[in-house]
């Protein structure tokens, strides 16, 4: 299937917009807002590193860590 055919095959459907959300973003000034968005992918991170651990109890840190850089990578679309 080429890349085309595949988005047109998916039923997307996103939350609703969450005003009060953005709202308060958009008071904070674009540092807070930078280190905001560094502090919930780092819990994002640390939530995958957690499931990883549950799942494979016998990995090293170093081995766990392999894992959360090759999901990121392949999210972001690129070759691991």
């Amino acid at each position: 299937m080429r890349g085309e055919e595949v988005m047109t095959t998916f039923d997307l459907k996103f939350d609703p917009i969450d005003w009060q959300q953005l709202e308060l973003l958009a008071r904070l000034t674009p540092g807070e807002r930078m280190r905001t968005s560094v502090m919930a992918h780092e819990f994002a991170t640390a939530l995958l590193r957690g499931t990883l651990r549950r799942r494979f109890p016998n990995l090293s840190l170093a081995e766990l860590n392999m894992m959360v850089l090759r999901h990121c990578t392949e999210v972001r679309g690129m070759e691991p």
